[in-house]
């Protein structure tokens, strides 16, 4: 049976990044994203709805992200989805579905990102160039990211 994990999503940062460190020094950062999807219902109606996805960064990408992206910057991120479940404080089985970053290419905006850093901006190769170690999910779960 063939298998293919394949995600391309293009939207805007919703949050600041979030970037944090595993107990081993590996650099993490979460960039929440929304993607819109516009249509025409049957009766001409121009409807609307908004996905808001979590994509997760390591490395060397996770601190370039946490340096050049704030909140309303638009990104294109290539990655594959990836599933992980924890134990929370009470015992409970909490899990989540999100991206996991190959790459994270800076769009431009018109209108700049609302609340930018006042570093220029990296050639989107730069950070094509940046690419993640690679992790699997048993190792994840055993990080306990702080």
């Amino acid at each position: 049976m063939a298998n293919f994990n394949k995600v391309l999503l293009m939207g805007n940062l919703t949050k600041d990044p979030e970037l944090r460190y595993t107990p081993q020094g590996t650099a993490v950062v979460n960039l929440r994203m929304a993607v819109n999807r516009r249509w025409k219902d049957k009766t001409g109606e121009s409807k609307e709805e908004v996905c808001f996805i979590t994509v997760v960064a390591w490395d060397k990408q996770a601190e370039v992200c946490n340096q050049y992206l704030r909140k309303g910057a638009p990104v294109f991120v290539e990655g594959r989805l990836q599933s992980r479940s924890w134990e929370d404080a009470t015992g409970g089985k909490r899990s989540v579905v999100e991206v996991r970053a190959e790459r994270v290419q800076f769009l431009s905006s018109s209108q700049g990102a609302s609340g930018a850093r006042e570093q220029s901006q990296p050639d989107a190769d730069v950070i094509s160039e940046v690419s993640p170690q690679q992790i699997d999910s048993d190792s994840l779960q055993e990080d306990n990211i702080s």
